[in-house]
């Protein structure tokens, strides 16, 4: 009331917050209405990067670490923190909302996790069901993509040797002191690549092994040191894929309006 005496537009949701809220778990909790393509790729293969080009170039893209505000990794924290499970799925609905279903939606390959929130079940099913492209790059070239990325977590060494001391469960304890003497030389490129060697790739190797179906494309970068040329080479794979154009909406539809 306030609000509107002083001249701002609003609107009232019938039925209250309570109204709203069903609309958002109908939403996020029903299959996604258009056909799914997951960019997958091991840590550093720039996914995330080649999707905002992708958006760019007017292709559907679910930017699910965006809206977590999260990179999805041991390192992937970001300023300002993670919003609430509730209002992550409010920004996932309302971007699951928008899309158009004779047109595939492409999202980058995730765990069920994105930080501490939880992928609601429409969209974990949809990943673990779509086609994936998977960027295939050699791990000296992605560990040093993720050194300039991560410049930021480098700049606080102390956070970064908690870290990998949290991994000490998981690893034999030479290895942890072996990451542990790169984080106190600075060598940021070569701690990268040992944690992917150890740590990412079989991770990654794994959750593949479960979740690939074969129906995907390999895209093989040599570098990332052109990502407007990578991004040309996701699109020529995207074009190949065998997808059905309006093959989610039917599946989608009774996931109410947002």
């Amino acid at each position: 009331t306030i609000l509107g005496q002083i001249g701002w537009r609003v609107g009232r949701i019938e039925g209250g917050y309570k109204a709203w809220r069903a609309l958002v778990v109908a939403r996020v909790t029903a299959p996604v209405r258009s056909p799914v393509v997951v960019l997958d790729g091991n840590t550093g293969s720039a996914k995330t990067e080649i999707l905002h080009r992708l958006a760019a170039r007017g292709h559907q893209v679910i930017d699910l670490e965006g809206l977590a505000n999260h990179r999805g990794s041991l390192f992937g924290a970001m300023p300002g923190g993670q919003p609430g499970q509730k209002l992550f799925e409010g920004r996932l609905a309302m971007a699951l909302e928008a899309l158009d279903p004779a047109r595939p939606v492409l999202v980058e390959a995730e765990s069920s996790r994105i930080g501490d929130l939880n992928l609601p079940r429409g969209i974990w099913q949809a990943i673990i069901a779509a086609p994936r492209i998977r960027l295939a790059v050699p791990v000296e070239a992605r560990a040093a993509y993720t050194a300039q990325s991560y410049a930021e977590a480098a700049a606080d060494p102390e956070r970064v040797a908690g870290i990998v001391n949290s991994l000490r469960p998981v690893h034999p304890a030479g290895r942890i002191e072996g990451w542990l003497r790169l984080v106190d030389a600075r060598d940021w490129a070569g701690l990268s690549a040992a944690l992917m060697r150890d740590h990412y790739d079989p991770r990654y190797d794994r959750h593949r092994a479960r979740h690939n179906d074969g129906r995907g494309r390999v895209v093989a970068l040599g570098g990332l040191d052109d990502l407007d040329a990578a991004t040309d080479r996701v699109e020529a794979a995207l074009a190949g894929l065998d997808w059905q154009p309006g093959a989610g909406a039917a599946a989608g539809a009774s996931g109410g309006d947002i």
